[in-house]
């Protein structure tokens, strides 16, 4: 293949910003800095006056997932485009299998649908049941499939939920692999008592989602994670933190030494819960997400908080 030259352009990197002439051979960085012996047969990109910038690594999308009844909008073809028309160029996608399903069935299931991707991509793998069988797959996806990270949902009771005994086997697990895991936070007994008192009471639109998910709900879940994950030695990795006290429980146990990820979603940041009351139902509706958009307050304090965590862009 022949070589490509990127030339007088300033690279923009997670520390510094400069200016360099850029080589790549065979698809590869093999160069960076002033350029002046080429080899033969390149091609040259003049950058002048514009920025070169790493592309972006999205570590939390969903492409047509099947997830209770429903399957996401976007499949591997169009979610791709749309994430590299903004400048991301790898996603980091969920295997999500059923209870009692192999771990390998369902990651050869994503790697299939992701054959039409258009941009690099990964997986992390969701951990809904536990057994033997579910610990040795582990190990082959580390071993043979570069898997490195596992995804566990506090919340969904009776779908998806990993109860405490799943999450202190499978993140033991993950430590002598190697691996992080990752949760989903929310307390996923205190939610389902909380939807069933609505439901009771007749509560049943929008409207009725935040109230079944307040902010402790996330709170609680995040300092159980955090926890067990500091009594077994594992970092740990939440996902979409959203509330005050999620934040608070990050920041505590980073400052005692722990290893501790939070990743944010920017609708938390800038949309609170008045959405659930619009008075356009599909409108409404189309804001039921979990953890559930909060009030101001609680998005203000993450979003004044989020230099002292590791924060990341989260797309749905």
């Amino acid at each position: 293949m022949s070589s490509l030259l990127i030339k007088g352009g300033t690279i923009v990197t997670h520390e510094e910003t400069f200016k360099a002439d850029i080589l790549c051979k065979d698809n590869k960085i093999v160069e960076i800095g002033d350029i002046s012996v080429l080899p033969k047969d390149v091609e040259t990109i003049d950058a002048t006056g514009k920025l070169i910038m790493p592309g972006g690594i999205d570590p939390h999308t969903h492409m047509q997932l099947p997830f209770m009844g429903t399957v996401a909008k976007d499949d591997f073809a169009s979610g791709t485009v749309a994430a590299l028309a903004g400048g991301t160029t790898t996603i980091i996608d969920f295997v999500i299998p059923n209870p009692q399903q192999s771990l390998l069935d369902a990651y050869h299931q994503w790697r299939d649908w992701a054959k039409k991707a258009h941009s690099n991509y990964t997986f992390h793998v969701a951990i809904t049941w536990w057994d033997d069988t579910v610990a040795e797959e582990m190990k082959i996806l580390v071993k043979d499939h570069g898997v490195n990270s596992f995804k566990h949902f506090m919340a969904y009771k009776n779908a998806i939920m990993a109860t405490d005994d799943i999450l202190v086997a499978s993140f033991t697990k993950c430590l002598a692999l190697g691996a992080i895991p990752t949760v989903h936070a929310e307390n996923g007994e205190l939610v389902y008592h909380l939807q069933n008192k609505l439901m009771a009471e007749g509560i049943t639109g929008p409207e009725a989602h935040p109230l079944s998910r307040p902010s402790s709900v996330e709170g609680e879940a995040a300092n159980r994670a955090i926890s067990i994950a500091n009594t077994l030695g594992a970092p740990i990795y939440l996902v979409h933190v959203s509330t005050e006290e999620a934040v608070d429980a990050i920041r505590y146990a980073k400052d005692h030494g722990q290893t501790v990820f939070g990743e944010v979603l920017a609708g938390h940041l800038t949309v609170d819960e008045s959405v659930y009351q619009h008075p356009n139902w599909a409108t409404a509706a189309a804001h039921v997400m979990s953890p559930t958009i909060q009030t101001k307050t609680s998005s203000r304090c993450a979003l004044e908080r989020r230099t002292s965590w590791h924060a990341t862009n989260h797309r749905h």
